[in-house]
């Protein structure tokens, strides 16, 4: 089996997370001069899980459609890495859209909030699992699929959340959709 079926599970449930963009701490928004005053940790990781449950549905459907179709590991990986951004903005963009925001606004947005964040988890994520021996064969039944999936989201979680806190920090990334609630 190739590469299609490492992603075709990862247990995230974006019904608990579709909230992500209403964050409860608002410490991390935009202040005077476009700059936050002490963005937190805490900020910065939920922006981080709310651009990774995106990616994740949208790679676990790849994945799972890139094995149903019998494609090889490229288009399959191809595939699935669209499908993530396609997830990835479409969290923001319905999140933005509710809170008020017409389609076009809504649209620049969810691009300007979890480009970066979505390539990062992307390159990290993905750079793992072709790393990982034999992790591009290996099944759904097996170990190694499971450990380099899981162990790829948590190393590009651990990764990204320090680039959404600088991000954030100067006004940029996911700090544009605080500027919406």
């Amino acid at each position: 089996m190739d590469h299609a079926a490492h992603h075709a599970g990862a247990g995230h449930d974006h019904a608990d997370r579709a909230d992500h963009v209403d964050h409860a701490d608002h410490s991390g928004c935009v202040g005077h001069g476009g700059h936050t005053s002490g963005t937190s940790w805490a900020t910065a990781a939920r922006a981080t899980l709310h651009c990774l449950t995106g990616c994740a549905v949208g790679e676990i459907l790849g994945m799972a459609i890139g094995t149903a179709l019998l494609w090889g590991n490229v288009p399959t990986m191809a595939l699935a890495i669209v499908l993530a951004f396609v997830f990835g903005y479409s969290f923001t963009l319905f999140a933005v859209r509710r809170a008020g925001l017409g389609l076009k606004a809504a649209i620049k947005v969810a691009l300007a909030a979890d480009t970066v964040s979505i390539a990062v988890m992307e390159l990290v994520d993905n750079g793992i699992i072709a790393l990982v021996p034999g992790a591009m064969d290996a099944h759904l039944s097996e170990g190694l699929f499971w450990s380099s999936l899981l162990g790829g989201f948590v190393v590009a979680f651990l990764v990204t959340t320090p680039v959404n806190k600088w991000m954030i920090g100067r006004g940029k990334g996911h700090a544009v959709v605080h500027a919406h609630h």
